[in-house]
């Protein structure tokens, strides 16, 4: 039996990170660095990929930077080729390259040229690299572990938020389920990340709104939004053998926001009032809430 810093070992395998010029994709980068892994990065910002593997290379890992638009099947089919020449195969792929282009109009509004952009990135390069990655795990018989990156917003609508983004980001979560249900008998697990709001670089302009920081912060049972270190955890149990039969599983990492979708914290001059008319304090919280 592996003992629990085994399990999560990433020693002498190989992972493919996309959308690795910036934000999560960067976290993760490092995050499975520091688990072990030989990682390649990739996006199409050149100058950011080759300062993340030389951060990594000074760390002590192996590194790779590969150019790459995940919206072009035959540049996410040269990345993966990419890998497995410098490291022998592939045998974990994150799929978190994403935009939220069509973040802004409202649905009524919206461009067709922003939808479509917006579900090219988020769905079809989450299918590209699922395919190119998963024909290499399954034709040596080694199996390996693909995580894609979904969100909450995913899993239930938001009035008036991008259209594309949320229809791609359920889109992924069934395409997860699909090739887990199809590649699970040959040891190629499938599963997907969904998280709630952190900070990045496609959220910072929107955080920067105190309203839009209000409107979000009511949702959340935690009252905060995410630290970028947060989703290490999640991240790395799904790529390691912690999770060895664990497949088409949605793993949201959103401090609770999707337990109670869309509704909002109870407010304090309500909490209040029915600290008052509960008898035997009974209705009093315990602690203050953050």
């Amino acid at each position: 039996m592996s003992s629990p810093s085994d399990l999560f070992d990433l020693t002498g395998r190989t992972a493919v990170v996309t959308g690795a010029s910036s934000g999560l994709g960067v976290g993760f980068a490092r995050a499975l660095a520091a688990a072990g892994a030989d990682v390649v990065v990739a996006a199409r910002r050149t100058d950011r990929i080759d300062a993340l593997a030389a951060e990594l290379a000074e760390n002590g890992a192996q590194a790779l930077a590969v150019t790459c638009d995940v919206t072009e099947a035959e540049q996410v089919d040269a990345l993966i080729a990419a890998a497995c020449e410098r490291f022998g195969r592939v045998d974990v792929l994150v799929n978190n390259a994403g935009t939220a282009g069509d973040g802004g109009p409202t649905p009524e509004r919206l461009p067709h040229a922003l939808f479509e952009r917006t579900l090219q990135v988020n769905l079809f390069g989450t299918w590209y690299g699922c395919q190119a990655a998963a024909a290499r795990m399954l034709a040596d018989g080694r199996g390996g572990s693909i995580i894609n990156v979904s969100s909450v917003l995913g899993i239930g609508g938001q009035q008036n938020y991008p259209a594309g983004y949320q229809a791609s980001k359920a889109a992924v979560i069934n395409l997860t389920r699909t090739l887990a249900v199809s590649w699970g008998d040959r040891g190629v697990r499938v599963n997907a990340l969904a998280p709630g709001w952190f900070p990045s670089e496609m959220t910072e302009g929107y955080f920067a709104l105190p309203p839009f920081m209000d409107s979000i912060l009511v949702q959340q049972p935690t009252g905060r939004v995410g630290r970028a270190d947060e989703l290490t955890g999640p991240l790395l149990f799904l790529a390691s053998d912690a999770s060895s039969y664990v497949s088409g599983h949605t793993l949201t990492v959103d401090g609770g926001m999707s337990a109670s979708y869309g509704a909002s914290r109870l407010p304090e001059e309500l909490r209040a009032a029915f600290a008052q008319i509960v008898p035997d304090g009974l209705g009093t919280p315990i602690g203050t809430p953050g």
